[in-house]
């Protein structure tokens, strides 16, 4: 029954149901994070609205690319997901790359990836037509993101000071996304709301 569910799933993110984004809308920092709709491994639909009132993490996600097994391998992804979380944070995984490209799994290969990467995102989300990639403007694997509990985006950028695909260096670089929340939660201004992105270009 649950293989008969993925394969619908799949079939469905393929045809473009269930998915949507905000018309007209463009994401910028330090104004309100458009909204979208997509769809998750279990054919679940997922709003970036269902989460007002929450921080929001995006990460864009190619579990192919070295920059993101930088983090993933070592654990220090996973372990910074399931730090937040606890805290209540949603932290939606995207996926934008096509069919057939680097980083595209089915729905199923999606959950055992996550599974046997003990990943502690709160959703792994689809955007295949790359339209939700986009509007935020993802260029990169890992390319973040973080949405405030009004919904105002602020923080776009890389993940860390230090661009490189060595984990050695996740201890000594600054995480960016770790400082911009830090200052949010404390209600500050975040002060490095933008960087530059480093890592795998995203497979549109």
């Amino acid at each position: 029954m649950r293989k008969s569910w993925m394969r619908l799933a799949a079939v469905t993110l393929l045809a473009g149901y269930a998915y949507g984004v905000e018309a007209g809308a463009e994401a910028k920092v330090g104004e309100a994070a458009p909204d979208f709709t997509l769809t998750d491994v279990l054919g679940n639909e997922h709003s970036l609205s269902d989460y007002e009132g929450q921080f929001v993490v995006l990460e864009w996600i190619n579990h192919g690319c070295p920059f993101v097994r930088k983090f993933y391998d070592v654990g220090e992804m996973q372990r910074l997901q399931e730090k937040y979380t606890d805290k209540g944070l949603a932290w939606l995984v995207i996926c934008s790359s096509k069919p057939g490209s680097q980083g595209y799994y089915t729905p199923e290969e999606a959950a055992r990836v996550s599974e046997e990467k003990e990943a502690k995102h709160t959703a792994y989300l689809y955007d295949a037509p790359g339209d939700v990639g986009r509007l935020y403007g993802a260029q990169v694997t890992p390319h973040m993101y973080v949405i405030d509990p009004d919904g105002m985006l602020i923080y776009q950028g890389a993940i860390d000071s230090i661009r490189s695909a060595n984990p050695e260096d996740i201890e000594r670089a600054e995480n960016y996304v770790v400082s911009a929340l830090t200052e949010a939660k404390a209600g500050e201004e975040v002060s490095t709301p933008t960087t530059r992105p480093y890592g795998c270009t995203v497979k549109y």
